[in-house]
């Protein structure tokens, strides 16, 4: 009796404890559960019709494509997402994860230069069970990270995981904007663009497109915090002010040779000048051949790195992009050997330090018609038009030009972009993609000059030229008395783009 009193207590005690376990089990799976399933319920689907100018015609759109992308919601009922989601976007949606109804959303915010946006929803009850995530700190190298979206292949949220491998400046696809990046070892792919990298119920990452294009790979780039904090902080009075640029390239200063020749020692490290834009911060200050040693509180190495911690180095560009509109940024240089220290004041960057302005969304193109020829600016709208090898098929002459510098003399490249054959500009019908530098000996500063000149004109030809010398010659008074039959022939409704004589 005793014995089976024994054994009775012992399996009693065995059951309470079990049971004990099982409802601590629970209580962790619970707990877990509810920040996890917080974290979907605020991943949202993005879905939109985009319609793109097409820069070989520039009167018309290409046609009207479908996509999808992801987004996060954040504080003050909007959804951040990537730029290049909604860019050139007519109709936007978004979809609550498990909820089949679209709601009609529009995009309040843009920032091309570092491929996010923000959208929100016009049905405002459409947040009302939602979370707003908020902005974490960057993660440390080889940290594990999750990432969440709605990628193809599916309709449901995706879960995946992976490892933070490095932090360093990164080309960003979108606009081609030189920015700091993550990159994570997670399956990244179309439709997970927006979505969040997330790490304890944090955001520390956006999802964006990778540099290697737009096919499945097990590699991905996101766009860090610090540049979510400061589009977000630019966000706040609806003006997108950018991040400055001062005015100055460099090079680096690897060679002994070449930094004794600058006038620093060996133990000195820093970055070259080699253009200063007029009428840029930099402009009156820094020269061509200073050395450029210290930005704030950050050495430049003779690579051009500054430390950002004890396991990250990136582009000394970083320090500067720290900036918004109006702050000082201290800058360290030698000139000569001697050590000097000078506050910038951060402006607005420049459409382009360059003669091929850098791509834009949300843009009508500017084009002019005359005498049945196709003029346009050159910018890499136009060259991308050539297709995903614009690299190798655009034409060479228009490539090269991206490699010189603008001034006020000469701040943009007219092309004549293709001739609508007519009599009027008959012995040119095969001249295509042919940069014009004059019109009737004058130097073209940029578009609107040029128009103007078109406009403006009262001698009886028209002489475009090339650096080159070869020549273009249209009779001024058979291209006016042509213009109306050329346009309804090639069914072009006007023979200039919107507002150019506005400006």
């Amino acid at each position: 009796m005793n014995f089976l009193n024994r054994k009775s207590v012992r399996s009693w005690i065995r059951t309470c404890w079990l049971a004990v376990i099982s409802f601590g089990l629970s209580q962790t799976s619970f707990a877990q559960n509810g920040p996890i399933r917080d974290i979907e319920d605020s991943v949202i689907k993005i879905y939109t019709t985009q319609a793109a100018p097409d820069y070989f015609t520039p009167w018309r759109l290409l046609t009207p494509r479908q996509s999808s992308g992801s987004g996060t919601v954040i504080h003050g009922n909007r959804i951040l997402t990537n730029a290049h989601v909604v860019a050139n976007a007519s109709y936007v949606q978004a979809q609550k994860h498990n909820d089949p109804r679209r709601y009609q959303a529009h995009v309040s915010f843009i920032s091309h230069e570092a491929d996010l946006a923000l959208i929100t929803v016009d049905d405002p009850e459409f947040f009302n069970d939602l979370t707003a995530l908020t902005i974490g700190e960057l993660p440390n190298p080889r940290q594990e990270v999750s990432v969440y979206g709605y990628p193809m292949g599916g309709k449901s949220l995706s879960i995946t995981r992976g490892i933070l491998s490095r932090v360093e400046q990164q080309v960003y696809a979108h606009a081609g904007t030189y920015l700091l990046a993550g990159q994570i070892d997670a399956a990244i792919n179309p439709g997970n663009s927006g979505g969040p990298v997330i790490v304890d119920q944090q955001i520390v990452g956006v999802v964006m497109q990778a540099n290697s294009g737009r096919r499945t790979e097990n590699l991905g780039y996101f766009v860090p915090p610090s540049i979510i904090s400061h589009v977000l902080r630019d966000s706040q009075d609806n003006v997108n002010d950018g991040f400055p640029d001062l005015g100055f390239r460099t090079q680096t200063l690897d060679s002994p040779a070449a930094k004794a020749a600058y006038g620093l020692d060996e133990d000195q490290d820093g970055v070259l000048v080699i253009k200063v834009f007029d009428d840029s911060p930099a402009y009156g200050i820094l020269q061509e051949n200073d050395v450029i040693i210290k930005i704030d509180d950050y050495p430049i190495a003779d690579d051009g790195s500054i430390k950002l911690s004890e396991d990250l180095t990136t582009d000394y560009k970083h320090a500067i992009d720290l900036h918004h509109i109006d702050e000082s940024i201290i800058i360290s240089y030698s000139r000569d050997g001697e050590i000097n220290t000078a506050t910038l004041v951060a402006e607005r960057s420049r459409d382009s330090y360059s003669l091929v302005a850098g791509e834009k969304f949300d843009k009508i193109p500017k084009y002019y018609i005359y005498g049945g020829v196709l003029f346009v600016p050159l910018n890499m709208n136009l060259i991308k038009r050539w297709g995903n090898d614009w690299a190798r098929s655009a034409p060479v002459s228009l490539l090269q030009a991206r490699n010189e510098w603008s001034s006020p003399e000469r701040r943009e490249l007219i092309v004549a972009l293709q001739v609508m054959a007519a009599d009027v500009n008959l012995g040119y019908h095969d001249w295509r993609n042919w940069v014009v530098d004059f019109v009737n000996d004058e130097p073209v500063r940029d578009f609107n000059h040029f128009s103007a000149l078109l406009r403006n004109n009262i001698q009886e030809n028209i002489v475009f030229e090339n650096s080159n010398g070869y020549q273009m010659v249209i009779n001024h008074q058979a291209a006016v008395a042509s213009e109306s039959e050329i346009l309804s022939l090639y069914r072009i409704p006007v023979a200039y783009s919107e507002g150019l004589f506005d400006e």
